[in-house]
């Protein structure tokens, strides 16, 4: 079974911060737009709005410093290509 840090590590989860201090946790994949009109408000593609404490540059950090971290793992899981030989056009001996 994975352990929570390995979940963590998988899930497209950013953490942030509500306006009355309380930790959230969303899904970076479900935001659809960010505001900062004066607070920061996150748009969901459910149309749910969340207003929390940081600033919409901080969240793109977050989003940014999350996808960069997935990179990595994501190409480690990608097959090998396949090793072919270049077929080079060699003159045909019977033709020279």
């Amino acid at each position: 079974m994975p352990r929570d840090e390995e979940v963590r590590e998988r899930t497209p989860m950013i953490e942030l911060t509500r306006l009355n201090k309380k930790p959230l946790v969303v899904n970076s994949d479900l935001i659809e737009f960010i505001e900062n009109a004066p607070d920061t408000v996150i748009t969901l593609v459910t149309g749910e709005k969340v207003v929390v404490l940081e600033s919409a540059e901080e969240i793109l950090d977050r989003i940014t410093a999350f996808r960069r971290r997935l990179m990595p793992a994501s190409f480690a899981m990608l097959p090998s290509p396949a090793i072919v030989p270049l077929k080079r056009d060699q003159p045909d001996d019977e033709n020279e």
